[in-house]
């Protein structure tokens, strides 16, 4: 354990902090609200507490953080855009403490949203819960895609291609690239002390996604909700440890 447990202590303060900021925000999240408004506060609590927003200045994006609503699939850019009652809204933060980096995203339903969006978000989240459930040494890459994959289509959504979870540590995006479809036992073997995120992008319709003209936001093609949950892990000696769960026991809307 000894040779990455310096790395996890780090990995374990960002991560903290990541949730944390999406534990504040959620009692912000509502009807009338801008994304902007979101973006401020959460760059202020994660500054207030001693870290960075990772994804500004990153690569020229603007904002402190992502959202991305309704049929956006990721890096939604915060706008005046209001929430309006139905919304559903994925909110990405990314922490910096100490060079480490703690990645997290989760959904949010803004006041009554439709059965088919409601059903999105939760076979999202059980479907990165299951690919996380099985992370020990040994398994291979593919294992978490087929997880995820084999569990959604199952229940008729789809898994974007075109993104995929990273290696993180104290680089924001590194090997491996952990792809949310794929075949069982294919791939590169895990082992302990590898850290990265699994991010699955399910959307409602068909999987294929285009990137808008501000170079950064991916939308679905035929126009369907997208959902996305994302926690950052590692992989101990026997298992595994996720880095941002919420503090508050907040799993997936509705947050109590």
């Amino acid at each position: 354990m000894s040779n990455y447990f310096e790395k996890f202590e780090k990995m374990r303060v960002a991560g903290k902090l990541a949730s944390n900021t999406l534990d504040m925000i959620t009692d912000y999240v509502k009807p009338g609200v801008s994304t902007d408004k979101l973006d401020q506060l959460c760059y202020e609590y994660i500054k207030d507490h001693g870290g960075y927003s990772a994804p500004q200045y990153y690569r020229g994006f603007k904002k402190s953080l992502c959202t991305s609503l309704n049929h956006v699939v990721c890096h939604g850019i915060p706008s005046d855009r209001i929430l309006n009652d139905g919304d559903i809204l994925n909110i990405d933060i990314t922490a910096i403490v100490n060079n480490h980096y703690g990645d997290t995203s989760r959904m949010f339903s803004i006041g009554d949203i439709p059965i088919k969006a409601k059903n999105l978000i939760d076979e999202t989240y059980t479907s990165m819960m299951k690919s996380i459930k099985i992370l020990k040494p040994g398994i291979k890459l593919g294992d978490i895609g087929n997880e995820i994959q084999s569990h959604v289509e199952s229940k008729g959504f789809s898994v974007v291609r075109d993104f995929c979870g990273h290696g993180i540590g104290d680089v924001f995006h590194q090997p491996p690239n952990i792809l949310h479809y794929g075949e069982k036992n294919t791939g590169s073997t895990i082992a302990p002390g590898m850290t990265f995120t699994i991010e699955p992008m399910i959307n409602a319709g068909k999987y294929n996604v285009k990137v808008l003209n501000d170079g950064w936001t991916a939308v679905t093609k035929d126009k369907s909700l997208s959902a996305q949950f994302e926690h950052t892990v590692g992989i101990t000696d026997s298992g595994y440890e996720i880095f941002t769960e919420s503090d508050k026991g907040y799993k997936k809307p509705p947050y109590n």
